[in-house]
């Protein structure tokens, strides 16, 4: 899911749509309103669903009707979706095409030297992020006003959420034994919910390994889970229910709520609150 490309990188300069490429020149700009929006990032669907009208969508990656990838799988049955070719995209002949970062998509390197308007977000790896991402789309299909509602949607969700975590330490262990560090989405919800990440205490990078020893050795007191390894359905979740690892409690989220930074946030937040809280219940 990270396409490499020649393109040159663009970003927002605020308000509807003069986007710039790095010598600081004008390469396009979209229309108020844009009418035939491409996505061409799994992220950036997210957010282009839950902010332009269905009809304003010309073009979606083909992950984004997966519901284990995307908080907005739902929405995105039956529009259409691409293959990442350039020849889809010259086909379409977008208004604006929005990525994450879109300056790297191997189709859009592929295309001629005309341009098209582009949308380069940001990776969002914290809450304020996705804010700034929300805000930017917002803007840039013509709907900042749908951003700006979001927004103070999300807020409300997450106003006075307790901190149930009690700088307890979690890790977020996937399938093979891979971790998941600080300075990333799971690592901000994890912080919200008041619980300290095992990566930052072990000095892990953003995403390493630790076998089933280093783990039960490091002693967690909660395994954060992707909801679909709650079953063993491969080699890679087999090593997840282990008998070493069954008495470290265990928070199971779904992969589609935090494999982007996007509204599902606020759901993913919640949830791990929740479970955590159940977790210090004694049993009546």
């Amino acid at each position: 899911m990270s396409p490499r490309g020649l393109f040159a990188f663009a970003l927002l300069l605020g308000g509807v749509g003069t986007l710039w490429a790095t010598t600081g020149r004008p390469v396009a700009k979209a229309p108020a309103v844009p009418q035939r929006i491409v996505s061409i990032n799994l992220c950036a669907d997210q957010l282009v669903l839950a902010l332009a009208d269905r009809g304003q969508i010309a073009g979606l990656t083909h992950n984004a009707t997966d519901a284990e990838m995307s908080g907005e799988a739902a929405k995105a049955r039956e529009l259409p979706l691409l293959s990442n070719s350039a020849e889809q995209i010259l086909a379409i002949e977008p208004d604006l095409i929005v990525g994450m970062p879109a300056s790297r998509s191997a189709a859009l390197a592929a295309l001629p030297s005309q341009t098209y308007p582009l949308l380069d977000l940001d990776t969002a790896n914290t809450l304020e992020e996705i804010y700034i991402s929300i805000r930017e789309t917002a803007a840039a299909v013509g709907h900042p006003e749908r951003g700006t509602a979001l927004i103070a949607r999300m807020e409300g969700e997450l106003a006075g959420l307790p901190k149930p975590g009690k700088g307890r330490v979690a890790a977020y262990y996937q399938r093979r034994g891979y971790m998941t560090g600080t300075g990333t989405l799971i690592d901000d919800l994890m912080t919200r919910a008041g619980l300290v990440n095992l990566a930052g205490k072990l000095g892990k990078p953003p995403l390493s390994q630790l076998s089933l020893e280093e783990m039960v050795a490091a002693e967690p007191d909660f395994l954060i889970v992707e909801s679909a390894t709650d079953k063993v359905t491969d080699q890679g979740s087999e090593m997840l229910h282990h008998p070493a690892l069954k008495d470290i409690p265990r928070i199971s989220v779904p992969q589609a709520w935090t494999v982007c930074g996007s509204p599902a946030y606020a759901q993913a937040a919640r949830s791990m609150a929740d479970q955590i809280a159940q977790h210090g219940r004694k049993p009546s």
